[in-house]
């Protein structure tokens, strides 16, 4: 079964945009792990507009399950990853300003940077993982920087889901298809929720993990975060 790694940003958003402690980030990563969650994912900014650098040290020794931080390897960055040593990093490409993630790595222009900090964190025995798009080159270049996995950048797919779910899949089945055969895991992440998870999961060969953050607290507003986070599991089984 792909696991479910429940992205608790938004939870952070909310609490920051009143100061204080609610909602209180640690609760909630533990509530996510005991209501099924098999991850939780973290991606500070160096600004810390949602998640700070402090609330991924404190949520490391208290969940029992992988812990993700994911973020652009900036040197504030890679100094708390290698501080915390979580299960995985995600590199993403992402700008300072960016309101969220939107590009995957160009593998090729940045191979040797990333080949250098990967190292760092596989010589440290942290799990990396690079955010990139359904695009063969970028994916067969992966493979030549040294990482564990990459994380395909789902946007396309989940913008042309209605429209025409077969022709927004095909790019995916065909990146995961060249990932296995260079020998890179595959995770997922960016805009799956309820309507398009089940279809995406059930046809990406070698699938072994989605970042679900945005769409599933948002359906937890209506829907609850246990009863979210089961809807969300029962869309991967």
């Amino acid at each position: 079964m792909t696991k479910l790694s429940v992205n608790i940003n938004k939870i952070a958003t909310l609490r920051n945009a009143r100061g204080g402690n609610v909602p209180d980030v640690l609760k909630s990563a533990l509530d996510c792990v005991r209501f099924g969650a098999q991850g939780i994912t973290v991606h500070p900014r160096p600004d810390e507009r949602h998640i700070r650098y402090q609330d991924a040290r404190d949520i490391k020794p208290e969940i029992s399950v992988e812990f993700n931080i994911e973020g652009n390897p900036v040197k504030s960055f890679i100094d708390l990853v290698l501080e915390i040593k979580p299960a995985q990093v995600t590199l993403v490409p992402d700008a300072p300003d960016a309101i969220t993630s939107n590009a995957g790595w160009d593998t090729i222009k940045n191979e040797s940077f990333l080949k250098e900090v990967i190292t760092e964190f596989r010589n440290n025995k942290i799990r990396t993982s690079i955010f990139i798009d359904a695009d063969e080159k970028m994916i067969r270049n992966a493979a030549k920087t040294g990482t564990n996995r990459i994380e395909l950048y789902t946007e396309s797919y989940a913008k042309d889901f209605h429209k025409n779910k077969e022709k927004a899949i095909a790019p995916f089945i065909e990146a995961a298809k060249i990932a296995n055969e260079v020998g890179l895991g595959i995770n997922a992440g960016h805009d799956l929720d309820l309507d398009n998870l089940k279809y995406f999961a059930k046809n990406i060969p070698g699938l072994l993990e989605v970042s679900i953050g945005h769409a599933l607290i948002s359906d937890a507003l209506y829907l609850g975060l246990e009863n979210t986070i089961q809807l969300y599991l029962n869309q991967l089984r």
